[in-house]
């Protein structure tokens, strides 16, 4: 395709070129991304004739038959052992004959060809730029240093492995003294063959088509037939604009003279972590002071005791479900994660301890994660315990855990000297949390032996290679200390990886990559851990609830128990029409305490296994249901809460309804269960741990104005977990009608709520009272 029929939308390089006679059939080889075309147009737009071919499209063999004038090898996902398909192939054919070139997974497939490993750098980048530092060669011939080049990547060829036939052309510096990092670029010493780990056809990166403009000048298939090339092996040049050291010096192969110890990646993370902590701990409202006088205030959210927590659990072993959004050793896992949202899954799943990674740069945390998740908890019955796992080396960091509602952190015997070690969990005790104590060897497992530690996790994945070894805590079992939890770290995916922890003692399992990839989170957990062990366990009773309100004697409310109400309603509002005198309100409390209902209501079982966490409203509808008498209702508006608490004592209400704008803290200051009216998707509707049950009405009560179930369906849709109870103009006639048009959630309505439906004259109708209440409870 000729130049001038693609344009150029860059800020650079606008202009087409002419047709270069030496690139008539350049052949691209896309390894299925769609950065391909962005190759695609940049080699056009500089001269070549390009034909893009999948990488499964052609056989070696009919790629010979083409001829081709150089090869390109495109972007792509996966690995280039296992995803590029003929792509490594078609390489080793044509290095040596014509120009190859190639890109990240190209660069990759070059790197692996000649015999390096292309692995997890333990960093990950995704559409980011970096300075580039290049060696002026090939590609890089007169071009200027630190050129912002973009970067799509989490693997990359290592140094360690780098093959005799290659050298390093460039790379991005690392630390304070400008050292090689992660390898950019490289080019066999004889071959014309070179790669780049970056994006040259990103928007953001600068030359990008001036690289490429020096690939198509590049003839033959050796660096003789060449003017431009590389270095000769072993030529030594300065290192130009690696944050002014000019006088270090690098060889051909792109190694700093003379070579570096390369830290591991743990290392790399823990010295970065040393430095964020450092500077957060300057910043107003951060600095340790500041944390100190906050939890000084009695902030911090309630906390569980995480041992106990753990032994807790409906399976044969406890499960420690990880938020993780990436890793070093995998990647991206999923970075559009919602924490709060994953941690209830996890705790309906039957989850013991969920595990919040905080790190920002390798895992894509935040402590920010850990508050939320902790706050999704608030008020679940049996909620998990909450874990900061972090690269934790000072005592800041656990006092930041704990305000955010950390019940336990994480302690790395590998990354901590004794001595360190000893402060800190003393420390974490001294604040209530009895931390998780990670090992990896048996002289690790001594040292968390001789500490104490209640809670020890074996870590299947050796932190310096990263490689797994499930059989690391089967190995290690015989150091445990009696009385003391292990937990089995890393790379636990499915039901054969737990089969043997089963049977030797392990009390815990955690799992982070599995279940954030799992469909179904439930599901993964039952296939995971076996059926649970508390098969008593009671589900919710949705058998509808039936609220009689606006009840205004005695004889009335003895007449809607003895048709089955399990809630009776008076109005403590003076003025309104409704209102009853204390006197009243205090025959028809009598009244409820004393009727027994016809017919008792199915309550809740207890089982005596353990439960898993219960979503918050499930757990309350289920509370209100009273076998043997219905339950008294005070209503009020906008009235002092003195005078609201005053009335509960009173007249011994069962709740207090809350029909106006009172805060929705006022849940917590009364002393019985609080149902709260609601407009459709009012803030606080869902908030759990405050009132028991929401309830939506089409009003401010009363009016018998129709409530629109297109809202209640709406409303109930954005929170899954909602129950409420139903108001609005119900009558004994639309009831049946309306749950119709709602079937399929009518599980999550706890109560239905009349009022002006059951009157005439403005009087409440004994027919009516029983007709509705009826028509109620033969709703299924």
């Amino acid at each position: 395709m000729p130049g001038p029929q693609l344009i150029d939308h860059s800020p650079n390089n606008p202009e087409p070129s002419a047709q270069l006679p030496n690139a008539s059939n350049l052949i691209l080889i896309d390894n299925y991304d769609s950065f391909t075309w962005n190759v695609y147009q940049y080699l056009v737009l500089e001269g070549a004739n390009v034909t893009v071919y999948r990488n499964d499209e052609r056989t070696l063999e009919e790629l010979i038959d083409i001829k081709p004038t150089q090869l390109v090898f495109s972007p792509g996902p996966g690995h280039p052992d296992d995803d590029a398909g003929i792509s490594c192939e078609v390489i080793r054919h044509f290095a040596g004959k014509i120009p190859i070139f190639g890109v990240c997974m190209g660069e990759q497939c070059i790197f692996s060809v000649f015999g390096g490993k292309v692995e997890v750098t333990g960093e990950i980048f995704h559409g980011k730029t970096s300075p580039l530092h290049h060696d002026s060669k090939g590609i890089y011939e007169g071009l200027a240093q630190e050129i912002p080049v973009t970067r799509y990547h989490s693997l990359a060829g290592t140094h360690r492995s780098l093959p005799d036939s290659l050298e390093v052309t460039s790379w991005i510096a690392q630390g304070p003294e400008g050292d090689t990092g992660i390898i950019m670029g490289v080019r066999h010493k004889q071959y014309v063959v070179e790669g780049v780990q970056f994006h040259p056809e990103s928007i953001l990166t600068q030359e990008g088509r001036h690289m490429l403009r020096n690939f198509l000048k590049m003839e033959g298939g050796t660096w003789d037939e060449n003017k431009s090339g590389r270095s000769s092996p072993g030529e030594i040049y300065p290192v130009n604009g690696i944050d002014g050291h000019k006088n270090e010096q690098i060889t051909g192969n792109g190694l700093l003279k003379p070579s570096q110890p390369k830290k591991s990646i743990l290392e790399t993370i823990f010295d970065r972590r040393k430095r964020d902590v450092e500077a957060q701990k300057l910043l107003p409202s951060q600095r340790p002071g500041d944390l100190q006088a906050s939890y000084d205030l009695g902030i911090s959210p309630p906390q569980l005791i995480f041992p106990d927590r753990l032994r807790q659990s409906p399976y044969s072993l406890s499960l420690m479900a990880e938020i993780k959004r990436a890793s070093p050793s995998k990647g991206v896992i999923s970075l559009d994660a919602c924490a709060p949202k994953q941690a209830r899954e996890y705790a309906l799943a039957g989850a013991s301890v969920i595990s919040v990674l905080t790190e920002p740069e390798w895992f894509k945390g935040s402590i920010d994660d850990l508050r939320a998740v902790r706050q999704s908890l608030e008020g679940m019955p049996n909620r998990p315990a909450v874990l900061r796992k972090e690269f934790i080396f000072d005592d800041y960091q656990i006092l930041e855990a704990r305000l955010a509602g950390a019940d336990t952190v994480l302690l790395i015997v590998k990354m901590l000297d004794e001595r360190t070690l000893w402060k800190l969990y003393q420390y974490s005790r001294r604040l209530g949390m009895e931390p998780l104590v990670e090992v990896n060897t048996l002289d690790e497992m001594d040292i968390a032996t001789r500490l104490g530690a209640e809670v020890i996790g074996v870590n299947n994945r050796n932190l310096t290679s990263f490689e797994v070894d499930l059989d690391t805590t089967s190995r290690l079992m015989h150091k445990i200390p009696k009385g003391s939890i292990v937990c089995a770290l890393s790379g636990i995916s499915g039901p054969d990886d737990v089969a043997a922890y089963k049977k030797n003692g392990v009390g815990a399992v955690l799992v982070g990559e599995a279940l954030m990839r799992a469909a179904d989170t439930a599901a993964f957990v039952r296939n995971l851990l076996g059926s649970s062990s508390s098969n008593g366990a009671s589900k919710s009773n949705h058998e509808l609830m039936v609220k009689i309100c606006g009840t205004r004697s005695p004889e009335a409310a003895k007449l809607a128990i003895e048709a089955g109400a399990d809630l009776i309603g008076i109005i403590l509002v003076e003025g309104r029409t409704r209102c009853v005198s204390r006197e009243t309100a205090l025959a028809v409390s009598q009244v409820c305490k004393t009727t027994p209902k016809p017919l008792k209501t199915k309550v809740v079982s207890k089982c005596g296994g353990y439960q898993a966490a219960r979503e918050y409203f499930e757990h309350t509808s289920d509370n209100l249901r009273q076998q043997d008498r219905a339950l008294l209702v005070g209503v009020f508006r906008n009235q002092s809460l003195d005078y609201i608490l005053e009335q509960q004592r009173v007249l011994g209400l069962d709740l207090v309804q809350l029909h106006g704008s009172e805060p929705v803290e006022w849940a917590s200051l009364v002393p019985v269960p609080v149902i709260r009216r609601f407009g459709f998707q009012e803030p606080g509707i869902g908030r759990r741990g405050y009132h028991a049950l929401p309830l939506l009405d089409s009003s401010l009560g009363g009016t018998g104005e129709t409530l629109d179930v297109s809202s209640v369906r709406e409303t109930l849709e954005a929170d899954e977990g909602l129950r409420v109870v139903l108001a609005g103009g119900l009558t004994p006639v639309n009831i049946i009608d309306i749950a119709e048009q709602i079937k399929d959630l009518r599980h999550r309505i706890a109560v239905v709520d009349v009022s002006s439906g059951i009157e005439e004259g403005g009087k409440q109708s004994p027919a009516k009272i029983r007709a509705f209440i009826s028509a109620a409870k033969g709703i299924n």
